[in-house]
Order: C-alpha cells, then sequence, then structure tokens
C-alpha cells in the first residue's frame, strides 16, 4: 500500500553537459541542458512512470538522482537524506537505500566476473557479511527470488540469455535492501515474450518488500499497466503529471496528446477511425533550447505568449498538474 509521505524529494534538478571545441586546447563553447528544473516527488511503495521521446533526458534524470552524475545545482532527498551534500560514509549509507536496474543487460553486468561476484559485490561494499561464504549463500537467496537457479551462480554472463541478464541484474539491485529503485528502461532491450515477464517480477517483488520504483520508459501501455503516476518529460523539463488514469483518459499537454495518439490500438478499425497528432518539426537542440515554452517549436496550438513566457505549473485539478498557457 502506498504511503503518502514522500520517500524520495526532487527539487529543481539540473544537469548540465559542457560541450568543447579543441583537440589540445579545449574551450567550453556552451552546455547540453540534459535536466533543466525538474521536480517531483515519489510516496513510499509508489511507482512514478518518466516518459517522454528519446533524447528527452530520462536515463539522465534517473542517473543524477542517485548520483551517478554529479547535478548541476538543484537537491534530492532520499529517506530523508540529501544526496546532494552527502559525503563518505553518509553517502554510502545514502547509496545503500538507492540502486538502479540499467536498460541493457548485455552491457551492464562485468563479463569477466562470475553472477556470484556480480551479485555479491554491493554486499562487499556495504559490508553486509563477513565472509565469502554468507554473501554466497545470499546471493543463491537472491538469484533464485528472481527466478534463476542457485546452481547458475559460477556462471558467467555470457552463458545466460537477455531475460535471465536482466534477472540476475535486479538481483544485485536488490542485494543491499534498497528502498529505492530506478528502473531505467529495463524491459526495453529485451524480447516481447520476455518482458511481461520481468514486469510481473518487478511488481512482485515491489509487493513483497514495498519498494519504490522510477519506472523510466518510452512504453506508454506498459508504463500505464506498472505505474501509479505517470509524469511527461519533453527536453529535459517535465511539462505534465498525474495519476495514470486521469492522464491516459484526460491528457491535457499537447506533448502528452501526441504521444498517446502514437500507441498502436489493437483494433484495426478504432485505430482508422482515430485522430493523431503529428508534430511538425524537429526535437530543438538541448544546447541552445528555445525561450519560453520548449515545446513551442513544434506545438500546433502555440500562440505568441508561448514563444516568451515559461508557463506556469498549475493543478488542472486534483493531483494532475499541468505547464501550458493554454490549459
Amino acid at each position: 500500500m502506498i504511503n503518502a509521505k514522500p520517500l524520495v524529494i526532487v527539487d529543481k534538478l539540473k544537469k548540465y553537459f559542457p560541450v568543447t571545441r579543441g583537440l589540445v586546447f579545449q574551450r567550453a563553447v556552451g552546455n547540453v541542458h540534459a535536466v533543466d528544473g525538474l521536480s517531483f516527488t515519489i510516496a513510499r511503495g509508489e511507482t512514478l512512470g518518466l516518459v517522454g521521446e528519446s533524447g528527452c533526458g530520462k536515463t539522465t534524470a534517473g542517473r543524477t538522482i542517485l548520483g551517478l552524475y554529479p547535478p548541476t545545482s538543484g537537491e534530492v532527498d532520499i529517506d530523508g537524506e540529501n544526496l546532494v551534500t552527502a559525503r563518505g560514509r553518509k553517502l554510502l549509507a545514502i547509496r545503500r537505500k538507492a540502486q538502479i536496474i540499467f536498460q541493457d543487460p548485455y552491457a551492464s553486468l562485468n563479463p569477466r566476473w562470475t553472477i556470484n561476484a556480480i551479485v555479491s559485490e554491493p554486499l562487499r561494499v556495504h559490508k553486509l557479511f563477513a565472509t565469502d561464504k554468507e554473501r554466497s549463500e545470499r546471493v543463491k537467496e537472491l538469484i533464485n527470488l528472481v527466478g534463476l537457479s542457485p546452481r547458475l551462480i559460477n556462471r558467467f554472463p555470457h552463458e545466460f540469455s537477455g531475460g535471465q541478464r536482466q534477472r540476475i541484474g535486479i538481483a544485485r539491485a536488490l542485494a543491499s535492501d534498497p528502498l529505492f529503485i530506478v528502473c531505467d528502461e529495463p524491459i526495453s532491450a529485451l524480447d516481447v515474450s520476455i518482458q511481461a515477464q520481468v514486469v510481473n517480477l518487478l511488481e512482485d517483488l515491489q509487493d513483497k518488500f514495498g519498494l519504490t520504483y522510477l519506472f523510466i520508459a518510452h512504453d506508454l501501455s506498459m508504463v500505464r499497466h506498472i505505474c501509479d503516476r505517470v509524469a511527461v518529460m519533453y527536453l529535459g523539463a517535465i511539462v505534465e503529471t498525474a495519476e495514470r488514469n486521469e492522464l491516459y483518459e484526460n491528457p491535457l499537454h499537447p506533448y502528452t496528446k501526441a504521444l498517446l495518439t502514437a500507441v498502436p490500438i489493437a483494433d484495426p478499425r478504432k485505430e482508422r477511425a482515430r485522430k493523431r497528432t503529428i508534430l511538425i518539426g524537429d526535437v530543438p537542440s538541448p544546447i541552445n533550447p528555445p525561450a519560453g515554452c520548449r515545446f513551442h517549436t513544434r506545438c500546433p496550438i502555440a500562440m505568441e505568449k508561448c514563444k516568451v513566457e515559461i508557463p506556469d505549473w498549475r493543478e488542472a485539478s486534483p493531483e494532475h498538474w499541468v505547464a501550458c498557457h493554454a490549459v
């Protein structure tokens, strides 16, 4: 059951990457505004979906929230602790509570390590067990928990399929008994037949351990299935957030409407009859994002006001927030 008290608080989070020129004497020529002012909360036991086009900054947001990328500015609180200002043992303690499941199960596992070594590494770093034998027993428990045979822990990643590797990645994320897990498109690299199994596993683990998820994805139908609330991201900023059914049934931002009309419908007659929202133009460069509303260069209902004024966050209905001048 979801607890109303936030476990994760993200406030005005920014992450800029410098752009340089020159091979020897490099000079800064600008910044990539990958994440530009994100603010949201995630309650204990809740799953927040973060959706948007490829390149909008979803993965960077997830990694910055965990401290894998140092933030340019802003605050991140996890279970009452400030991740941005924490150092040393305090930072290590926070990172024990917050883990990540990476998108690519082929790139996220060390090919030279056995599964035992991979999954036991968090146990060693956080000093959770005193001996190698105790750590190995815990690894067997975790591997069994994610649906694999404990007899496989001495094998290497190349001996497993993509779905099995992602299960190993999930076991590694669970090793430190976290409260919060960033799921960075955990099923996008998997076969369709395996995706539902992994999602069901994540839901079962959430029910069993009371986990809190930030679920990053571009598959909107899957997001509606697994998430409690959804935040829509465009060019480094969130433009709309609401409870999942409210967002899908009553989208307010033009970008959200365009995303939802791109989701295919299984019924051919309904698919042909519905009206699609086709966005014009390309996504602007994050090095030099547009003034005003960032979406105005592609928005079908843009006004002059949109070109110069950044829209304020407004609660259009209970718990349904949107940043749009036309709403």
